[in-house]
């Protein structure tokens, strides 16, 4: 997976050039499911659908499901980004689109798919979206929106990425850049991964792009650095290598598809724009 990623030796003369904007990156396989609804992430074997209010398993080869989960309680009613870490699957959680904003962490065994944590959030830095961990801490993208969904006095421009360390304390956060959010329009920043060097693939809503962004050395803004064409749009991702090819799993949200990308990000720059 993403964190057995470390060719960085090839990844820092890849960054260190400038290459023109190439050809789209390729969709290798889909996934045509019942639903599909807010992200996926993946293992070696499966990969995992997140919807409102449930989960479901699949072999990666052809797509099969081989176990679901679904909140009986309603209480869990917009889940989104999932991400498999040290042999859990974590995946954040919101009240969207009520306010005032809440969030929570809700923890499953991959292997059964039973629910056997949670962490809440409850009302602060906005509606998470996705969650990783990097280098010994958490870190949490909290959404806030233009329009539907948004706190009074408050639009996209609030959106942040913010570090915590491992017993949740807050640390530092950073905003996005204004012509990034100009790029989600009224929506914001709704899926993302950190790759093993630091870079940053993350989301919009409704576009069929992933930005790189990297941690500034000054200020407070992420710096965008560039843009990948892939074949999802929007919603919950994951980064995979597997057999020496690098992948971006993705959702179509609207046909229910988990959509599997062959980026080659760092093994094939030609599909890579440099901003």
């Amino acid at each position: 997976m993403r964190s057995k990623f470390g060719l960085i030796l090839l990844l820092n003369a890849l960054f260190n050039s400038m290459f023109s904007q190439g050809s789209e990156a390729k969709v290798i396989r889909t996934y045509d499911l019942p639903q599909v609804r807010q992200g996926v992430t993946v293992d070696s074997l499966y990969f995992y659908v997140i919807n409102n209010s449930s989960i479901t398993k699949h072999h990666k080869t052809g797509g099969q499901m081989v176990l679901s989960w679904e909140d009986k309680d309603s209480l869990i009613l917009h889940m989104n980004s999932g991400s498999i870490i040290q042999d859990k699957l974590y995946v954040v959680n919101s009240n969207y689109p009520e306010y005032p904003m809440a969030s929570s962490l809700e923890i499953f065994d991959p292997h059964t798919l039973q629910h056997i944590g949670n962490h809440s959030f409850g009302i602060v830095n906005g509606s998470a979206t996705w969650m990783d961990r990097y280098n010994d801490h958490w870190y949490v993208a909290f959404a806030h929106y233009t329009g539907r969904g948004s706190e009074p006095g408050k639009d996209n421009s609030w959106s942040r990425l913010v570090k915590f360390d491992l017993k949740w304390r807050q640390i530092e956060s950073w905003v996005f850049p204004g012509d990034l959010l100009d790029r989600f329009e009224s929506r914001s920043n709704s899926g993302g991964v950190i790759l093993s060097d630091g870079k940053i693939l993350c989301t919009g809503h409704d576009n069929y792009e992933v930005y790189v962004l990297e941690f500034p050395e000054k200020g407070y803004t992420l710096n965008w650095t560039g843009t990948l064409t892939v074949g999802s749009f929007g919603q919950g991702i994951d980064f995979d290598i597997e057999g020496g090819s690098e992948y971006l799993y993705g959702i179509i949200k609207k046909k229910n598809r988990v959509v599997v990308t062959q980026t080659n990000f760092y093994i094939n720059p030609q599909n890579f724009q440099f901003q």
